[in-house]
């Protein structure tokens, strides 16, 4: 078979494949970017995790500021949710975001984009099988890996016979389920937790640890449960589920919850306990690509596999789940391989949002991590009810947390839960980056009234 010459190759196209291909054109080198399938041009984030959820979110959220619309003065009809039409709106943001990343990509590439399945069958080879059933081998000088994670379906028995959800196939549901059960109680799971218990599901969450959230300061976790639990969303904690079995449209779940089982029924069960990195398909055993035990690709703070000339990029790497870390992965191989930097992984600090409503925003450390680390932090809080805007807005449920460095003043980390809170992180964090000290939040002229004033108030605890 004749062998095609690139200098260099991407095996999928998610926010720092995509970001890169055109990039590497640009610099004048042959580069073809490879991916699986048409449905997935733009990579998870568009297609599968952050921008369809998201949507869903607004129109759960439109979906409670209606239900309680009289608190506002304003009288509406009884509330129908159409989540058919809901997910139709999904579909069509995703399909709109999908077409102008394969217009860029086709603009970028022309027939260097490759749909296909691609895997290693020497060092620097892959052969690929192409959606039309044809098969090419590809050889380069560079490859960046890119392909992303997917769900992880835990080995309980009778759960594969007796059917489940997964954080992509919920979202194609277009019947409210009666009584959704949500295993796992972390992003992913409460995001769909209260998504759904707003389109007017019942919700019952299971989760093995005690807290939900489990890498959040326990005063977190709490208040995020306590909003949740407002909704009307049912908790189960250190429970673990010993069989799963389906019976009509009734699914049954066995749970040992302290010494005792119990048995939980609902109409549907959706398993979000996290996501596993797809490289098993790849064969990296040709190219000597190393994995850990989870089957993620350790990389250097250059992103460098243990293979010269091999990278790994965005979540296959092992690193946080965000595309806004995928992002910064390809500002760091453009700024060493195309610009002559030397941009690295080191003390990049990483935001976070949990988009439920009020949204959870983090940023830095969190009291506990910073204890354990040895600091002597000064901690202040603040009810999201202080906030002029908050009252305003109706939107008075929540707490802000910061944690300050007490001998230098410097911001170690924060956590807003309010409103807003996943654009008012983004203060906190150029403070944090510029390395000034917490009294420019205290002391700043911030615009009244906004949700972002709270931070004046917030350290002015401190």
């Amino acid at each position: 078979m004749n062998t095609e010459y690139y200098d260099d190759i991407i095996i999928g196209g998610g926010k720092a494949g995509k970001t890169l291909a055109p990039a590497l054109v640009a610099d004048g080198r042959k580069t073809a970017l490879v991916e699986r399938s048409l449905t997935m041009i733009g990579g998870g984030c568009i297609n599968l995790a952050c921008i369809p959820t998201k949507t869903m979110v607004a129109s759960a959220y439109v979906a409670n500021t209606v239900r309680n619309s009289v608190a506002y003065g304003v009288n509406a009809n009884a509330l129908t949710v159409d989540l058919a039409a809901v997910i139709q709106r999904k579909r069509t943001v995703v399909q709109s975001m999908r077409d102008i990343n394969l217009h860029n990509l086709e603009t970028a590439l022309g027939h260097e984009l490759i749909i296909g399945t691609a895997r290693f069958v020497a060092p620097k080879t892959i052969e690929v099988t192409t959606a039309k059933d044809t098969t090419r081998h590809l050889t380069a000088e560079r490859f960046f890996i890119n392909t992303g994670t997917r769900p992880s379906i835990p080995s309980v028995p009778g759960l594969k016979e007796a059917g489940f959800l997964t954080s992509e196939s919920i979202m194609e549901l277009e019947h409210l389920p009666e009584h959704l059960i949500v295993l796992g109680s972390g992003y992913i799971g409460l995001e769909f937790a209260q998504m759904f218990r707003r389109f007017g599901s019942r919700v019952t969450v299971i989760g093995q640890s005690e807290q939900i959230l489990s890498q959040q300061d326990p005063d977190i976790a709490i208040a995020v449960q306590a909003l949740l639990e407002q909704d009307g969303i049912e908790f189960l904690l250190k429970a673990k589920v010993l069989r799963v079995d389906r019976a009509g449209n009734v699914t049954k779940l066995q749970i040992q919850v302290a010494d005792q089982t119990i048995t939980l029924q609902g109409s549907h069960l959706l398993v979000a306990v996290g996501r596993v990195p797809t490289t098993d398909t790849l064969n990296l055993a040709a190219t000597g690509v190393a994995t850990d035990a989870r089957g993620f690709i350790p990389v250097n703070d250059h992103l460098e596999t243990n293979i010269p000339g091999i990278w790994a990029l965005g979540d296959i790497n092992g690193g946080p789940q965000y595309t806004h870390v995928s992002l910064d992965d390809y500002r760091i191989i453009k700024a060493n391989l195309i610009d002559g930097g030397n941009r690295s992984t080191r003390d990049r600090l990483i935001p976070s949002c949990l988009f439920i409503d009020p949204e959870l925003a983090h940023v830095g450390l969190t009291e506990t991590e910073a204890r354990q680390q040895g600091y002597a932090p000064r901690v202040a809080k603040l009810d999201a009810s202080a906030i002029p805007r908050a009252r305003t807005l109706g939107q008075t449920d929540g707490l802000l947390k910061a944690i300050v460095d007490t001998e230098t003043g410097r911001i170690l980390g924060c956590s807003l839960l309010c409103n807003e809170a996943g654009e008012m992180i983004s203060t906190v964090q150029i403070v944090m980056q510029a390395q000034m000290p917490y009294t420019v939040l205290r002391d700043g002229v911030l615009t009244h009234p906004t949700m972002t004033e709270g931070l004046n108030l917030l350290f002015s605890k401190l």
